[in-house]
């Protein structure tokens, strides 16, 4: 018996010590991990950019790495505990591999904090044990299908002559969100929902947002007006080009993106309107200059960061793009 209760403690001992956070020293330097789904992303790209400021005002060394499937995210996690980083900020490309990343940094015994998208466990449900900086999907959503409902009455458009463009890519809970709360307050303010003509992308890009979108408008010829919405800017401008290519231009076509990103600023850019109105601006500084801030103080303080933090956005278009990206620090 005491063999037996001997060998449990042992046990015991060896998990908790799987699972603790290793002791961290005064003088010790501090490295933090940023690992992005989809490195190539203007926004991942200023998150990052963020983030390297947070660094350099805090003397912290940055790690970046791009993980754009989950074998990747658990060879990350391993190369941070090689580099002797101390904690990691992820967002992830499948949430769906919440318990696995939970796991590994628990093992290699790193701090973790999400941004972007949340961790799920198996049956769905987030992870509220890992603290998260998101973005509110639902909300911003709403300000699209606002945006877009009151440009239309701006225009005097007929709701039953136009028809929606919802560029869906639904695997994702915070794409679905977004165009779930677009939907919401179009219908709101009167669209049709039997308007709503779903076009699923492969892939979040412009590319295959195109795809999409060119599918949907041939196989509904009878609009006479369309508008568009997706989760980011790229499945928008892609909605906006494969309507260019049926002659759907800015004066009958109104897209809303979300993320303000450069290629949305390119597009107000140009000499003549297009069909890409506007976009709902969300600020990659909050997302990656204060979660590694937090994350920062988490480690070298022992300052745990807030459990979760949801931003919105403002929309921007051609007439306000600079001020307000302006006003916001950007």
């Amino acid at each position: 018996m005491k063999t037996k209760i001997a060998l449990g403690l042992r046990a015991l001992a060896l998990a908790l010590a799987v699972t603790a956070a290793p002791a961290f020293a005064a003088d010790d330097p501090v490295k933090i991990g940023f690992v992005v789904k989809q490195p190539e992303e203007p926004w991942f790209q200023d998150e990052w950019k963020y983030a390297e400021q947070a660094a350099k005002e805090k003397g912290f060394t940055l790690v970046k790495i791009g993980a754009p499937d989950g074998g990747q995210v658990l060879t990350a996690i391993d190369n941070l505990k090689s580099q002797h980083a101390q904690g990691f900020i992820i967002c992830t490309p499948d949430v769906k591999l919440g318990p696995s990343i939970v796991a590994k940094a628990k093992i290699d015994k790193l701090k973790l904090m999400t941004v972007d998208d949340r961790l799920v466990d198996g049956a769905g449900n987030p992870i509220e044990s890992v603290p998260h900086m998101g973005i509110s999907a639902s909300k911003i959503g709403e300000q699209v299908g606002e945006a877009i409902a009151a440009e239309m009455k701006k225009r005097g458009w007929k709701p039953e002559e136009t028809g929606a463009l919802r560029i869906s890519y639904d695997q994702l809970p915070t794409a679905k969100e977004r165009t779930d709360g677009a939907i919401a307050a179009l219908t709101a303010a009167g669209f049709p929902k039997a308007n709503v003509v779903n076009a699923p992308q492969a892939k979040t890009d412009t590319e295959n947002a195109f795809n999409a979108a060119n599918i949907a408008i041939t196989q509904n010829p009878k609009y006479k007006h369309w508008i568009a919405f997706g989760l980011n800017d790229e499945a928008v401008l892609g909605a906006v080009r494969a309507a260019e290519g049926r002659n759907f231009r800015a004066d009958n076509m109104i897209g809303v993106g979300i993320g303000g990103s450069k290629s949305a600023l390119n597009e107000f850019a140009k000499a003549q309107p297009t069909g890409f109105f506007g976009s709902v601006l969300i600020s990659p500084k909050r997302h990656g200059y204060e979660t590694s801030v937090n994350m920062y103080e988490w480690i070298k303080n022992g300052k745990a960061p807030p459990q979760l933090t949801f931003t919105t956005g403002q929309l921007i278009t051609r007439a306000n793009a600079a001020e307000i990206r302006k006003d916001m620090g950007l």
